[in-house]
């Protein structure tokens, strides 16, 4: 059983019975053809769709599809989902980060955000270079800037912090 949000507005349980997809409990008969690793070509009640999946977050369980020039936004969740929001345990799987840290000797090449600034999950925050590389750092979560503990042109060591949130 998966229980689908689209457009964080409507709520459809699928579920695969023997071979057969069931909407809402009853069955739905469907033919699709792949067409590239993220695109796909349905024909539903004589009438022609093309599905190609944007965009997709494996960690949140959450797709962008685009059917016919139309973009869509889904969340999924499967019966384990389901159980750890009985039990009340989905909370604790919520990440609280209050540092970034840095994961690697390195030189502060650009800083991307302020103190007091609000950002959101995977926000670009600091450009660290790193044996000849340049690396970007992203926000593993929501949350405001409380302070930049780094300065631009600045060497690092690993562990040290360069934002506190």
């Amino acid at each position: 059983m998966y229980k689908v949000k689209v457009d964080n507005k409507h709520d459809f349980n699928f579920e695969k019975t023997q071979g057969v997809w069931q909407l809402e409990g009853k069955d739905i008969a469907f033919d699709m053809i792949e067409l590239g690793k993220t695109t796909f070509h349905v024909i539903k009640d004589n009438k022609s769709y093309t599905v190609e999946i944007v965009n997709h977050n494996v960690a949140e369980k959450s797709f962008q599809i685009k059917v016919n020039q139309t973009i869509y936004s889904l969340t999924v969740k499967d019966k384990y989902d389901e159980l750890l929001h009985q039990l009340g345990l989905d909370k604790a799987m919520v990440i609280k980060v209050s540092n970034i840290k840095a994961p690697m000797p390195g030189l502060v090449l650009n800083i991307l955000v302020e103190d007091g600034q609000e950002i959101k999950k995977g926000d670009a925050l600091i450009v660290l270079e790193a044996m000849k590389m340049e690396n970007i750092l992203k926000s593993p979560t929501d949350g405001k800037v409380k302070k930049v503990a780094v300065k631009k042109g600045v060497a690092v060591e690993k562990g040290q912090i360069l934002i506190e949130f």
